[in-house]
């Protein structure tokens, strides 16, 4: 029964559903939509709280939320921020799911910083804010499995010369997830929203607002690297891994300004920007690099090409339909799967479980005379270098490592390229030269490192040897630091 309402005087009650018909459902639909905050509106009745362990308490904004609850955005749940090094630092299982959040979260500092500042000067409004943010947010929805594994290392084997990145599988998924979902989002907005995510690829575009040019730096920084993304990921893999971080993100989100459509930050903070490089390069260094860490990567891209074929999984990087159905959880549906053409796959893996690992034999950093012209070292490269030996290697044999570290622009000093100004009464910008500031910074801004592994333990002698004769052969001595460990080194029977 329904419930009644009081009636007018001399009439008899009526139930409330025949006094007011239900609306149809055309119109309820449009009541809904006219209920729903307009772009760029933050009415706390539509908002959501989320603790993040690294910003505290995160609000999503209603049309942040349409974004997130979808199975394309839940996907980086199942995505670990850093790939495999979780097995090298076990406290590394963060995701690519709180890291866009904190991204989000700190694009919204930011442009609240700049509006309280100079809102009215630069004619910041709600939708910069929210167009922002959005960029912050998703971002990183077109990533590939196990970090930038399955873009630098896995898919370049398996069609030589791909130029496919996570940059632009974000744009192609975003159309998808708007499209699929029915997100009301203006043409425009999603445009920019767009063109901010890969503002820093080499596929960026002509940017599509006239002015204002400053909010594509806020996320993915094209023009000198400072931005949001590196303010989180920095922060977040430090204390996941156990390192400390001296890099305070929060002084230069309080104290940047726009002068000449370019964020500029005070000449005092100088060495705090340096920080964010040199703390940058040295997570490369010590755990995205890590010696054991490539030896696990190189292990299952191996596991993923003897899967390909039979999975395909690299055609799931053409369709954005397909894509976000990709994630970690690979590992699981080919170890458990009962197919014998996935054998050898699964046995590559269940080495990694076991830590049968690739063995390290050594290592040599590039010299610096050298790195203008260095290409990339083979494993052919190596077993060509082989003289002689009891054991006669072939290129299956032998896994190498190629290691580029640099602080965003190659051998250029990032610094160079930002801009510096005296005090906020002060209206020049201008750039400092490193030899300004302290004669102890570092005079080269590159490494490029070379590891050489044997998938055998039996072989790492041969492999050893092979790799120094390589280096006299290349650059007329040894360059690495020292002889592989006797211990790599198994005692021959007999």
């Amino acid at each position: 029964m329904g419930e009644y309402c009081a009636a007018a005087e001399g009439d008899a009650a009526l139930p409330a559903a025949s006094a007011v018909p239900a609306p149809p459902p055309t119109t309820r639909a449009a009541a809904a939509a006219a209920t729903m905050p307009l772009y760029g509106s933050y009415d706390r009745r539509y908002m959501k709280q989320v603790f993040d362990n690294l910003h505290g308490s995160i609000s999503l904004d209603p049309l942040a939320l349409q974004f997130v609850d979808t199975e394309e955005f839940q996907r980086l749940r199942d995505l670990k921020q850093l790939g495999l090094t979780y097995l090298v630092y076990p406290g590394a299982v963060h995701t690519r799911f709180e890291h866009s959040l904190g991204v989000y979260s700190l694009a919204g500092k930011a442009m609240n910083s700049l509006n309280t500042n100079q809102g009215e000067e630069l004619g910041i409004d709600r939708f910069d804010i929210q167009t922002v943010k959005l960029a912050g947010l998703l971002h990183d929805i077109g990533h590939g499995p196990f970090s930038h594994l399955f873009e630098h290392e896995f898919l370049p084997r398996v069609i030589p010369g791909s130029t496919w990145s996570h940059e632009q599988m974000s744009v192609l998924l975003l159309d998808s997830i708007v499209d699929k979902h029915a997100i009301d989002i203006e043409s425009d907005y999603l445009k920019m929203v767009k063109e901010m995510i890969i503002a820093s690829s080499k596929f960026a575009t002509t940017k599509s607002a006239k002015d204002k040019h400053f909010l594509y730096d806020i996320v993915a920084n094209g023009r000198n690297g400072i931005d949001v993304d590196k303010f989180d990921y920095i922060g977040r893999d430090c204390r996941a891994c156990g390192l400390g971080c001296n890099f305070q993100y929060w002084r230069l989100i309080e104290n940047m300004r726009v002068m000449g459509d370019e964020i500029c930050y005070p000449a005092k903070d100088y060495l705090n920007v340096h920080k964010l490089f040199t703390t940058r390069a040295d997570l490369h260094r010590t755990v995205y690099t890590h010696a054991k860490v490539k030896a696990v990567e190189l292990m299952l891209v191996d596991a993923l090409l003897e899967a390909d074929d039979y999975l395909g999984i690299s055609l799931h990087a053409n369709d954005p339909e397909d894509f976000w159905k990709l994630d970690d959880t690979i590992i699981k549906s080919i170890e458990t799967a009962p197919n014998s053409e996935l054998e050898k796959a699964k046995e590559i893996i269940q080495r990694i479980r076991r830590r049968e690992l690739y063995k390290f034999c050594n290592q040599y950093s590039v010299p610096k005379e050298k790195l203008e012209y260095f290409k990339n070292i083979t494993a052919q490269d190596i077993v060509c270098s082989q003289k002689s030996s009891e054991v006669l290697l072939k290129e299956e044999d032998v896994a190498v490592s190629n290691v580029k570290i640099d602080l965003t622009r190659g051998k250029d000093n990032p610094l160079e390229s930002i801009k510096f100004f005296k005090d906020y009464a002060c209206d020049e910008k201008f750039p400092i030269t490193d030899d300004r500031v302290s004669h102890l910074l570092p005079a080269y801004n590159e490494d490029r490192i070379v590891r050489v592994y044997a998938k055998k333990p039996e072989l790492v002698e041969a492999v050893s040897e092979a790799f120094e004769n390589f280096q006299l052969k290349t650059y007329g001595e040894k360059t690495q630091v020292h002889d592989t460990p006797k211990k790599k080194r198994p005692r021959r029977s007999g």
